[in-house]
């Protein structure tokens, strides 16, 4: 296990979790499964691998700008009986690699955990071709995948461990930069497919995913001093869906706001919005997201400002429907 202190929460979260986060994981949980291998796609030293590539140089592949190939090499090493990381920037895996993730993940179940860095629109001024704002409906839709988007370092630190301890294929998806902010500022009980109830209120429930969960509890405190006392959820894991919490907000709560940092189709805004369908219950839902269109050039910041996916943007989307 992964030592868990408030230095180390300090750290991870300045790293963020496509900085290093998740890799420093990556040398502890390899040091005690023998099996788990780590692949890249170009991304050795922009992803920090260096330490798991000087320290099992054996158990370490960078295929280079092959993101296809890379799956394949993957499955392989999977079927040999390896629990394999495979891992680059979010939207040349899942869209680059769909047929093959379809096909030797989906289909065939291999252990091969996919970890897509810079997700969303961390990438700012890169541009559209290095966003990723389908890349949850990608994954989703493919049988047997599991989908998980950390809210924050420490969460990536813990889904990694959770993740090397199951045998089936997962999507793991980071998002944000460097210093991150922490969601939780101590250790506490992770489990996949089970969503994190962070603030209890009523009449108004938030279910968010990814570091947009620290925006949601910034606005969360916005509209408490404007008299308004909405639930927070860390929905961490987008597939299986916690329907059973899903049901729960039901019960007490008349809109139900999503929030995620992906298209508002067929993300976390459609999972929750196919359940709510399957209950038949008449509680509205608003998904916050990128609209169906592509962003405009600009920083991270700006990006999510420009979308109303900042703790302001979200406070003047939730006031607007009251």
């Amino acid at each position: 296990m992964i030592e868990i202190t408030p230095r180390n929460i300090r750290t991870w979260s300045m790293l963020g979790q496509r900085g290093t986060a998740f890799t420093m994981a990556l040398p502890e949980i390899a040091g005690s499964q023998e099996n788990v291998m780590v692949l890249t796609a170009d991304l050795s030293l922009l992803s920090g691998l260096e330490r798991f590539r000087e320290t099992y140089p054996d158990r370490f592949i960078d295929v280079g700008i092959a993101e296809q190939n890379m799956i394949g090499i993957a499955a392989g090493l999977a079927k040999e009986g390896n629990c394999v990381f495979a891992t680059t920037y979010a939207t040349f895996l899942t869209m680059r690699s769909f047929e093959q993730i379809r096909n030797n993940l989906g289909v065939m179940r291999f252990n091969v955990k996919l970890v897509g860095s810079a997700a969303g629109v961390s990438m700012g001024t890169s541009g559209n071709c290095h966003h990723s704002i389908e890349d949850i409906a990608l994954m989703r839709v493919i049988p047997n995948m599991q989908v998980i988007a950390p809210a924050d370092a420490l969460e990536t630190i813990k889904v990694m461990e959770a993740v090397s301890r199951t045998k089936q294929p997962v999507y793991v998806r980071l998002t944000g930069s460097l210093n991150c902010p922490s969601v939780y500022k101590e250790d506490y009980r992770f489990e996949i497919g089970k969503g994190i109830v962070l603030n209890e209120g009523k009449d108004i429930a938030v279910i968010a995913s990814g570091t947009l969960v620290g925006e949601a509890l910034k606005a969360c405190q916005l509209l408490k001093e404007q008299g308004f006392h909405p639930t927070v959820v860390n929905m961490h894991t987008i597939k299986p869906l916690d329907t059973e919490l899903v049901e729960k907000l039901t019960k007490n709560h008349s809109v139900i706001y999503t929030l995620e940092e992906h298209s508002v189709i067929g993300g976390l805004g459609g999972a929750v919005a196919e359940s709510l369908a399957e209950l038949g219950t008449a509680v509205k839902l608003v998904r916050l997201g990128f609209k169906d269109s592509y962003a405009k050039l600009g920083s991270y910041e700006y990006l999510l400002e420009q979308n109303g996916l900042d703790a302001d943007g979200i406070v003047k989307s939730i006031l607007e429907r009251k």
